[in-house]
């Protein structure tokens, strides 16, 4: 359930955070988590520029990191930073040992964080392991404003959940007002036992996981009731490996829009960091106001992600490479299309059973595409053309994994006469046999020429991101092929629709495919139909 405009108001006061800080309209808000933007500048006058870049993007805070500093001298540039940020400020001077820059003298270090709550500091970090001591200088003696965090960060790995909720409470004995605990995300699973820590909590905490796996901690922060989540100022500028940009925050994942009550939905697959589907599904989330989010899941095992986030909020997955058919094996239910090709792109769990239903939308928006594209070339199924463009044409599927599956299927439903190419050959006889086709190996592709105009589809992973200067097939036997169609669509021209242009071939990009799944997914996902448009636009500001 989503926070109230009053219960919202009165947390936010409770913080000594004033309404204005966080420029509220009335019921823009569902969650009481604040976006922090740490500032690293080398500078004083570099980290007031950047503070005032926070405040532009929208960051609700910004952590003030002393560490990076360069010839600090704590009174003044203390005293300059509080005053003049136009934002409330989170004070850390991280040593080392905890993952930080600073190698002084411990003392000096933390007699400047006590001079930064004298100066007004809304909050200040200190780390556990010197937590008592630090409580033990101050004896008692703090302004009424500051809270200290006190915080914990393991760059190891992720404790079970009952291992954190003892840390949890360790560190909240030392008298700390807001809990930190920050661990390393080794599986996107480990984030589950700071989700359920988090839920329960008592009292007011910050969990984080850190790295690429982690990064669904930082943006569900706000459904699992996070104090606080971090937000860099621009990409690549990261205090913490794996955080997200403020404005991906604000834009891409709608995050004020997230309450305790949103439904999670996402893409599973490996790698995942180059997937558009974040940006195509939020947007059309947010303007059918369906109250759902869309992330990227980098998973490595689908059963071990299924069973973790087995709650009824965890609602509806996109499958890519390489997780289409272990997708298959985790389903509860299967729709027929997706059973006879063997292989799903979507999965939803059903609201009333929580069972796991598989889908396969592969098929239909690479065909559509496929064939639109040769009815371009004035290529018609039959004399009125009402038939298939593919019907008694020869179509070269390269791979045989799921999204081939989908294309083999579909080109045989449509009447062409399949071939399947792949490294392995007796992958791509399995498949060939299943639709009544030829097998051959990718490395035959080279000299395969049983005819002209002949349909070619990549399904492989050849091509895509950061590898896009590879591709499957020598660029002399395109000629053969009066169409090309590459599934892959980051980046958008591979070297194979390229080289098949130069060959003469029309080219269809795989993005065609891919907003034709998105049209049928947005649908499945929200019960609202699709605002076609919309997406079109979303996908092409984003490639």
């Amino acid at each position: 359930m989503g926070f109230s405009v009053f219960v919202l108001l009165s947390l936010l006061l409770m913080t000594g955070l004033a309404t204005s800080d966080l420029q509220i309209s009335h019921g823009a808000r569902k969650n009481s988590t604040l976006i922090c933007a740490p500032v690293m500048g080398e500078s004083v006058d570099q980290m007031l520029r950047q503070v005032e870049q926070a405040k532009e993007l929208g960051a609700d805070l910004v952590e003030i990191r002393l560490d990076y500093i360069k010839n600090f001298s704590p009174r003044q540039d203390l005293e300059t930073l509080i005053k003049r940020s136009p934002l409330p400020t989170l004070v850390t001077f991280r040593p080392k040992w905890e993952g930080g820059e600073y190698e002084g003298d411990e003392n000096k270090r933390q007699e400047a964080l006590i001079l930064a709550m004298e100066l007004g500091a809304d909050y200040i970090d200190v780390e556990l392991k010197v937590a008592n001591d630090f409580y033990s200088s101050i004896q008692g003696k703090k302004p009424e404003k500051v809270k200290i965090i006190v915080s914990s960060h393991n760059y190891e790995n992720t404790p079970s959940a009952e291992e954190i909720g003892n840390l949890v409470a360790t560190i909240q004995a030392t008298g700390a007002d807001i809990v930190k605990v920050a661990t390393t995300a080794l599986d996107i699973t480990d984030n589950a036992s700071i989700f359920q820590v988090l839920a329960r909590s008592q009292v007011p905490m910050i969990g984080l996981l850190m790295g690429e796996k982690g990064l669904i901690s930082r943006v569900l922060s706000a459904k699992y009731g996070s104090y606080v989540t971090f937000g860099t100022l621009d990409a690549g500028e990261v205090s913490a490996p794996g955080q997200p940009t403020v404005t991906d925050l604000l834009e891409l994942y709608n995050f004020r829009q997230i309450g305790a009550d949103t439904k999670v939905h996402g893409v599973i697959g490996n790698p995942i960091g180059h997937s558009k589907s974040p940006h195509l599904y939020n947007a059309a989330f947010k303007a059918n106001n369906f109250n759902g989010i869309y992330l990227p899941l980098l998973v490595d095992s689908v059963a071990n992600f299924i069973n973790t986030y087995n709650s009824p909020d965890w609602v509806g997955y996109s499958y890519t490479i390489p997780h289409k058919e272990a997708g298959f094996k985790c389903c509860d239910e299967i729709d027929p299309n997706a059973l006879a090709i063997g292989a799903i792109s979507c999965m939803i769990r059903n609201p009333i059973d929580g069972k796991l239903k598989g889908y396969n939308v592969d098929y239909l928006g690479a065909i559509a595409a496929i064939e639109e594209g040769l009815r371009g070339l004035g290529l018609n199924g039959s004399s009125n053309g009402s038939g298939s463009p593919l019907a008694g044409r020869l179509f070269v599927v390269m791979g045989a994994g799921g999204a081939g599956k989908a294309l083999a299927y579909g080109g045989k439903q449509k009447g062409a006469r399949v071939v399947v190419a792949n490294r392995s050959f007796d992958k791509a006889k399995i498949l060939a046999d299943k639709v009544g086709g030829e097998a051959i190996t990718l490395a035959e592709l080279a000299n395969f020429h049983p005819e002209d105009g002949m349909v070619l589809a990549n399904t492989t992973s050849v091509g895509m991101k950061p590898r896009t200067d590879q591709t499957a097939i020598p660029k002399e036997a395109l000629k053969n092929y009066c169409l090309v169609f590459d599934a892959i669509y980051t980046p958008k021209w591979t070297r194979l629709l390229t080289e098949a242009q130069e060959s003469g071939a029309a080219v269809v990009f795989g993005t065609e495919m891919f907003l034709n799944q998105a049209f049928v997914q947005v649908e499945k996902f929200s019960g609202i139909p699709a605002n076609k448009q919309l997406i079109r636009d979303t996908l092409a500001r984003n490639t």
